[in-house]
């Protein structure tokens, strides 16, 4: 067979880069999910939430370089599954984009991605002797034990903890495997869900678990959620991630009317 001539070639790989547009429904919810994250404490000047495409999904929606909590709808990026932006127009994009890119190569099921660096959470990534660990019924999502991803094993040591790559990303995609959310030491955490919804309601109460953990620490022994209640309270209480979604939804356009 023939190949096609050197003008078509160029006419296909020119549709396959053109970016698809998003769905305005998803790109809304998506722009939504950084002001909630950022109002509930969640990601300061620093972390990001994406999503993946709803038309393509070897693609995924994440802002360009800038502040959560100043997201618009002009500033959401398309990247494909290598980290490449394809309509970023110049602009700037997160070092870390190889988080998301790797993690949704290598989890089909996952839709929707945050990493933070949220305060209650990051003495748990140093401290060997005390996992994160499910402490209330609105948490079970976090298990018996959060993994915590060490980038000295895949790097060597004098790294900035940052995930530069994808053979960084790669590694830290594995952590994935049976858990939701993964630390990483002496940097924050990473946490995924099948919509934004449900990742955005992992992410605001695995920091108020892990705040509930630290108080419960220093008053004595610590009775943990077990693993069969984890499971139950997971199927339970996820499955109304659609009020606190409207509440912190409604408390964002509040504050930025």
């Amino acid at each position: 067979m023939c190949p096609p001539s050197t003008p078509l070639a160029a006419a296909l790989d020119d549709v396959k880069r053109a970016p698809l547009p998003p769905g305005d429904g998803l790109l809304a919810d998506l722009v939504c999910a950084n002001h909630i994250l950022y109002d509930q404490g969640v990601v300061d000047a620093f972390g990001h939430v994406s999503v993946r495409h709803d038309r393509d999904p070897e693609r995924f929606l994440l802002a360009r370089n800038m502040a959560p909590g100043q997201v618009g709808a002009s500033d959401i990026v398309s990247f494909t599954l290598d980290g490449e932006p394809i309509d970023a127009g110049g602009r700037r994009v997160y070092i870390e984009r190889f988080i998301h890119a790797e993690i949704y190569r290598a989890h089909p099921q996952v839709q929707a991605i945050v990493h933070s660096h949220s305060p209650a959470i990051v003495p748990l990534t140093i401290s060997r002797g005390t996992p994160l660990r499910a402490v209330f019924h609105m948490a079970g999502f976090i298990g018996t034990g959060a993994p915590v991803f060490e980038i000295r094993d895949v790097v060597g040591d004098g790294s900035d903890l940052l995930v530069r790559d994808g053979r960084i990303g790669a590694a830290l995609a594995r952590q994935f495997e049976g858990h939701p959310i993964v630390l990483m030491r002496g940097h924050g955490s990473t946490v995924v869900g099948e919509s934004l919804k449900q990742v955005v309601y992992r992410a605001v109460y695995a920091e108020v678990n892990a705040r509930v953990q630290t108080t419960a620490l220093g008053l004595g022994e610590v009775s943990y959620l077990s693993e069969a209640e984890c499971a139950s309270c997971m199927s339970s209480h996820e499955a109304q991630a659609e009020r606190p979604w409207a509440l912190w939804k409604e408390e964002a356009r509040r504050r930025r009317a």
